[in-house]
């Protein structure tokens, strides 16, 4: 149940992390959905990784 919740905040701060993130000089132009299948994947692997990391430390150190 704890990791759910990791799951929440990562992604809230995920999201609002990337928002502040401008990547429209990066895509070749009229290439919109490739652009947000990119930006879509780029979060989930972010959100995934973070809080692996972040579960993974907290076991290792015994916290939860």
């Amino acid at each position: 149940m704890g990791k759910f919740f990791l799951y929440v905040a990562v992604t809230i701060t995920v999201i609002w992390s990337m928002d502040s993130v401008n990547i429209n000089q990066i895509f070749k132009k009229n290439r919109i959905y490739q652009a947000r299948i990119f930006y879509f994947l780029l979060g989930i692997s972010l959100i995934y990784l973070v809080t692996n990391f972040i579960w993974d430390l907290f076991t290792t150190v015994k916290i939860v």
